[in-house]
């Protein structure tokens, strides 16, 4: 839990503030999940902290949510066409993805379970970046990944909008961005 404060902290996701009037703040709790080695042995033990984004409300908390999708049938495309052309493949999982995304909205959550500022306990924090959790979590990631690609001379897939593509110099660099949401709903909240 220290560690993904930590990394809250070195991305600048949040600031502590009082709640403004006539605004509400969103909960937060932990999500642990075990990683297993190939045996099925536990290897680590990881935390998460999630917006009990349930609690959100359209035209209040959030206006749009949805993200790109990348399709099915692109990505087998992208995975023939890399295979013909003797392509190397690499893939790459993003940690703390959703902590890039920068929201738009104003979003306010509490002070995470455990660990209340025993100094400031009624403030908030007021939120820069997503969190998983957010509805808008998905968009805003996407955005600000989509945004760095096409400020680095990659182009939009034409079809696919999770697909940019560079050409330099007869090299060519696909890269085809998947988000992935964690959801928490009211059940697992309890």
């Amino acid at each position: 839990m220290r560690e993904e404060l930590l990394q809250f902290k070195r991305q600048d996701v949040w600031k502590l503030v009082d709640l403004p009037p006539g605004q509400s703040a969103i909960g937060t709790r932990w999500v642990f999940r075990n990683k297993h080695n190939e045996r099925g042995i536990v290897v680590k033990n990881k935390a998460r902290l999630v917006a009990q984004g349930y609690t959100q409300e359209e035209g209040i908390d959030y206006d749009e949510f949805f993200a790109p999708v990348a399709r099915l049938e692109a990505i087998k495309i992208y995975l023939a066409y890399a295979v013909s052309k003797n392509f190397l493949v690499y893939q790459m999982d993003v940690k703390s993805a959703f902590l890039y995304g920068k929201i738009g909205e104003e979003v306010y959550v509490k002070q995470p379970p455990g660990f209340v500022d025993p100094s400031h306990p009624n403030q908030v924090f007021k939120l820069d970046k997503a969190l998983y959790g957010l509805h808008q979590a998905p968009r805003a990631s996407y955005e600000t990944l989509s945004e760095y690609l096409l400020s680095n001379n990659f182009r939009r897939g034409a079809i696919d909008q999770t697909l940019f593509i560079k050409d330099e110099g007869g090299e060519i660099l696909l890269v085809q961005i998947y988000v992935h949401h964690l959801w928490i709903n009211k059940e697992e909240a309890v």
